[in-house]
């Protein structure tokens, strides 16, 4: 269930998928929020890291528990602009996080109701409330125009490939 807070902490994630663009990468952003408090914010940093495992929920997360001083998230919420993957909905009932809002659904990849759900999924030891489509139109149209763009730039390369020959 969406509650007035989410649009708010949805900008904040979508305020850092846009940081993530101005560098290059992927546009998504999360955002963990406990006691009405930001405690932890984090982009996709996967081409700068140079390492698969930099998504911006799991940099929140690791952020999170720094902040916290535990593994166990418990009541926060974790807002992030796109729904996540496998990997990233393994490390959400990991660090026992209850609540969960995204944006943009991922036909490709998303864990939490497009291919699985493995969020509720009663035989975990963990289940969270989620909530989708915050700001979805948004979220998408964050991805859909930095691909577009990725698509055109590949395509003048190879024009003035072809130029030079």
């Amino acid at each position: 269930m969406e509650t007035n807070n989410d649009q708010t902490y949805m900008n904040l994630a979508i305020e850092e998928a846009k940081k993530a663009e101005a560098i290059g990468e992927v546009p998504i952003g999360a955002v963990i929020v406990k006691d009405g408090i930001v405690i932890a914010r984090a982009h996709n940093l996967r081409e700068t890291t140079q390492n698969a495992v930099t998504h911006a929920e799991l940099s929140a997360i690791q952020d999170a528990c720094s902040e916290v001083g535990s593994w166990r998230l418990e009541e926060t919420t974790l807002y992030v602009t796109l729904e996540p993957c496998p990997m990233c909905a393994g490390a959400i009932l990991q660090s026992r996080i209850p609540r969960v809002v995204y944006g943009a659904r991922d036909p490709k990849a998303g864990c939490v109701d497009s291919l699985y759900r493995l969020l509720n999924d009663s035989r975990f030891n963990h289940e969270c409330e989620v909530t989708e489509g915050v700001r979805a139109e948004e979220c998408g149209a964050l991805l859909t125009n930095f691909f577009r763009g990725l698509r055109e730039q590949k395509k003048a390369a190879k024009k003035a490939m072809r130029e030079v020959e």
